[in-house]
Protein backbone atom coordinates (compact mmCIF):
# COMPACT_ATOMS: atom_id res chain seq x y z
CA UNK A 1 0.00 0.00 0.00
CA UNK A 2 1.02 3.34 -0.71
CA UNK A 3 1.84 6.26 1.68
CA UNK A 4 0.53 9.88 2.22
CA UNK A 5 3.59 11.96 3.26
CA UNK A 6 1.88 14.96 3.26
CA UNK A 7 -0.99 17.52 2.53
CA UNK A 8 -1.26 20.91 1.37
CA UNK A 9 -4.57 22.95 0.89
CA UNK A 10 -3.58 25.21 -2.64
CA UNK A 11 -7.55 27.00 -3.14
CA UNK A 12 -9.79 28.83 -0.73
CA UNK A 13 -13.43 28.25 -1.64
CA UNK A 14 -16.54 27.72 -0.22
CA UNK A 15 -17.62 24.55 -2.54
CA UNK A 16 -14.65 23.07 -3.87
CA UNK A 17 -10.88 23.25 -2.94
CA UNK A 18 -7.64 22.06 -4.53
CA UNK A 19 -5.41 19.91 -2.38
CA UNK A 20 -1.72 18.59 -3.34
CA UNK A 21 -1.15 15.21 -1.67
CA UNK A 22 3.10 14.12 -1.52
CA UNK A 23 3.07 10.36 -1.57
CA UNK A 24 5.71 7.56 -1.85
CA UNK A 25 4.29 4.55 -3.74
CA UNK A 26 4.29 0.66 -3.17
CA UNK A 27 7.01 0.71 -4.96
CA UNK A 28 8.77 3.51 -3.09
CA UNK A 29 8.38 6.30 -5.59
CA UNK A 30 7.62 9.35 -5.10
CA UNK A 31 3.85 10.54 -5.87
CA UNK A 32 2.44 14.19 -6.24
CA UNK A 33 -1.07 14.33 -6.70
CA UNK A 34 -3.71 16.66 -6.65
CA UNK A 35 -7.06 16.56 -5.39
CA UNK A 36 -10.02 18.18 -6.02
CA UNK A 37 -12.66 18.22 -2.58
CA UNK A 38 -15.38 19.74 -1.00
CA UNK A 39 -13.69 19.71 2.48
CA UNK A 40 -12.58 23.15 3.68
CA UNK A 41 -9.40 22.00 5.52
CA UNK A 42 -7.29 19.37 5.33
CA UNK A 43 -8.15 17.56 8.64
CA UNK A 44 -11.81 16.98 7.41
CA UNK A 45 -10.54 15.14 4.13
CA UNK A 46 -11.70 11.97 3.83
CA UNK A 47 -8.29 10.59 3.26
CA UNK A 48 -7.49 12.34 6.83
CA UNK A 49 -10.60 10.84 8.97
CA UNK A 50 -11.50 7.41 7.02
CA UNK A 51 -15.27 8.09 6.82
CA UNK A 52 -17.34 8.40 3.64
CA UNK A 53 -19.82 10.82 4.46
CA UNK A 54 -21.80 11.77 1.35
CA UNK A 55 -20.94 15.44 0.14
CA UNK A 56 -24.33 15.36 -2.19
CA UNK A 57 -27.37 14.01 -2.69
CA UNK A 58 -28.45 12.63 -6.64
CA UNK A 59 -32.46 12.33 -6.80
CA UNK A 60 -33.85 9.56 -9.30
CA UNK A 61 -37.63 10.69 -8.86
CA UNK A 62 -40.40 9.40 -11.31
CA UNK A 63 -43.20 11.43 -12.30
CA UNK A 64 -46.83 10.96 -13.32
CA UNK A 65 -50.05 8.97 -12.42
CA UNK A 66 -48.43 5.10 -13.92
CA UNK A 67 -44.64 6.56 -13.12
CA UNK A 68 -43.60 6.50 -16.89
CA UNK A 69 -40.95 9.35 -16.75
CA UNK A 70 -38.35 10.26 -15.35
CA UNK A 71 -37.10 13.53 -14.10
CA UNK A 72 -34.22 15.10 -15.74
CA UNK A 73 -31.94 18.13 -15.57
CA UNK A 74 -30.43 19.50 -18.92
CA UNK A 75 -27.82 22.01 -17.00
CA UNK A 76 -25.31 24.16 -18.74
CA UNK A 77 -21.79 23.32 -17.09
CA UNK A 78 -18.54 25.28 -17.58
CA UNK A 79 -16.56 22.65 -17.41
CA UNK A 80 -17.79 20.99 -20.96
CA UNK A 81 -18.86 24.60 -22.21
CA UNK A 82 -22.05 22.49 -23.34
CA UNK A 83 -25.03 21.22 -21.56
CA UNK A 84 -25.68 17.67 -20.25
CA UNK A 85 -28.43 15.72 -18.82
CA UNK A 86 -28.54 14.53 -15.17
CA UNK A 87 -30.23 13.63 -12.13
CA UNK A 88 -31.23 16.60 -9.77
CA UNK A 89 -28.42 16.71 -7.21
CA UNK A 90 -27.05 19.15 -5.01
CA UNK A 91 -25.12 19.13 -1.80
CA UNK A 92 -26.22 18.21 1.45
CA UNK A 93 -26.65 21.37 4.20
CA UNK A 94 -25.51 20.71 7.23
CA UNK A 95 -27.57 19.39 10.03
CA UNK A 96 -29.60 17.63 7.31
CA UNK A 97 -29.41 13.74 6.41
CA UNK A 98 -29.75 12.37 2.42
CA UNK A 99 -33.41 12.37 2.35
CA UNK A 100 -33.88 15.92 3.59
CA UNK A 101 -31.21 17.12 1.40
CA UNK A 102 -33.18 15.71 -2.03
CA UNK A 103 -36.62 16.42 -0.28
CA UNK A 104 -35.43 20.15 -0.21
CA UNK A 105 -32.98 19.83 -3.92
CA UNK A 106 -35.87 18.70 -5.96
CA UNK A 107 -38.26 21.37 -4.91
CA UNK A 108 -35.45 23.99 -5.47
CA UNK A 109 -34.28 23.02 -8.66
CA UNK A 110 -37.98 21.64 -10.12
CA UNK A 111 -40.85 22.69 -8.08
CA UNK A 112 -42.07 19.26 -7.32
CA UNK A 113 -42.48 17.61 -4.31
CA UNK A 114 -40.37 14.30 -3.62
CA UNK A 115 -42.14 11.29 -1.88
CA UNK A 116 -38.62 9.17 -0.78
CA UNK A 117 -38.77 5.45 -1.82
CA UNK A 118 -37.51 3.10 1.40
CA UNK A 119 -34.76 0.75 0.08
CA UNK A 120 -32.08 -1.59 1.81
CA UNK A 121 -29.39 0.23 3.20
CA UNK A 122 -26.83 -0.62 0.56
CA UNK A 123 -28.36 1.30 -2.49
CA UNK A 124 -28.47 4.20 -0.13
CA UNK A 125 -25.28 4.36 0.96
CA UNK A 126 -23.01 7.24 -0.41
CA UNK A 127 -20.52 5.95 -3.19
CA UNK A 128 -17.73 8.21 -4.93
CA UNK A 129 -17.92 10.06 -8.25
CA UNK A 130 -14.99 10.18 -9.70
CA UNK A 131 -12.46 8.75 -7.30
CA UNK A 132 -9.18 9.42 -9.56
CA UNK A 133 -9.75 13.36 -8.96
CA UNK A 134 -11.69 13.92 -6.26
CA UNK A 135 -12.86 12.40 -2.92
CA UNK A 136 -16.66 13.69 -3.26
CA UNK A 137 -19.36 11.11 -2.43
CA UNK A 138 -23.17 11.34 -3.25
CA UNK A 139 -26.15 9.43 -1.34
CA UNK A 140 -28.67 8.25 -4.04
CA UNK A 141 -32.27 8.73 -2.86
CA UNK A 142 -35.22 7.21 -5.07
CA UNK A 143 -38.85 8.63 -5.16
CA UNK A 144 -41.90 9.70 -6.33
CA UNK A 145 -41.79 13.71 -7.73
CA UNK A 146 -45.42 15.21 -8.19
CA UNK A 147 -46.63 18.80 -8.48
CA UNK A 148 -46.07 21.43 -10.98
CA UNK A 149 -42.59 21.57 -12.53
CA UNK A 150 -41.45 25.33 -12.40
CA UNK A 151 -37.64 26.60 -12.27
CA UNK A 152 -37.90 29.80 -10.06
CA UNK A 153 -35.34 28.19 -7.59
CA UNK A 154 -32.97 28.26 -9.74
CA UNK A 155 -29.97 30.23 -8.52
CA UNK A 156 -28.62 33.10 -10.80
CA UNK A 157 -25.23 31.40 -11.44
CA UNK A 158 -27.56 28.13 -12.84
CA UNK A 159 -29.00 27.84 -15.99
CA UNK A 160 -31.41 24.64 -15.96
CA UNK A 161 -33.93 22.94 -18.08
CA UNK A 162 -36.84 20.86 -16.53
CA UNK A 163 -37.30 17.50 -18.41
CA UNK A 164 -39.86 14.66 -17.56
CA UNK A 165 -38.42 12.26 -20.00
CA UNK A 166 -40.73 8.95 -20.87
CA UNK A 167 -38.83 6.07 -22.25
CA UNK A 168 -38.92 7.35 -26.17
CA UNK A 169 -37.24 10.34 -25.14
CA UNK A 170 -34.43 8.67 -22.83
CA UNK A 171 -33.76 6.25 -25.68
CA UNK A 172 -33.19 9.74 -27.97
CA UNK A 173 -30.89 11.40 -24.67
CA UNK A 174 -29.15 7.84 -24.54
CA UNK A 175 -28.33 7.69 -28.55
CA UNK A 176 -27.79 11.86 -29.12
CA UNK A 177 -26.92 13.42 -25.90
CA UNK A 178 -24.32 14.31 -23.37
CA UNK A 179 -25.27 12.42 -19.72
CA UNK A 180 -23.51 12.17 -16.53
CA UNK A 181 -22.39 8.51 -16.39
CA UNK A 182 -24.46 7.86 -13.21
CA UNK A 183 -27.52 9.12 -14.72
CA UNK A 184 -26.89 7.13 -17.55
CA UNK A 185 -26.73 3.53 -16.09
CA UNK A 186 -29.82 4.56 -14.92
CA UNK A 187 -31.62 5.57 -17.11
CA UNK A 188 -31.02 2.30 -18.49
CA UNK A 189 -32.64 0.43 -15.94
CA UNK A 190 -35.59 2.75 -16.32
CA UNK A 191 -35.63 1.40 -20.53
CA UNK A 192 -35.68 -2.22 -20.06
CA UNK A 193 -37.37 -2.94 -16.01
CA UNK A 194 -41.03 -3.35 -17.00
CA UNK A 195 -40.95 -1.48 -13.03
CA UNK A 196 -37.99 0.82 -12.76
CA UNK A 197 -37.61 0.69 -9.35
CA UNK A 198 -37.75 -3.46 -9.47
CA UNK A 199 -33.68 -3.41 -9.30
CA UNK A 200 -34.36 -2.00 -5.66
CA UNK A 201 -36.76 -5.01 -4.26
CA UNK A 202 -34.01 -7.79 -5.54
Amino acid sequence: MGRIDGVKKLTDNSHVNLYQIKATSVHNTPVNYFLASRSTEVPRLKLMTRRNDPDGVVIYSLYGENHDKVVLVRQYRYTIGDYIYEFPAGLIEPGENDEQGAVRELKEETGLTLTPVQVDPMYRKPFFTTIGMTDESCSTVYGYASGQVTNRGEEDTEEIEIVLADRQEVRRILREEKVAIMCAYMLMHFLTDEEPFAFLKK
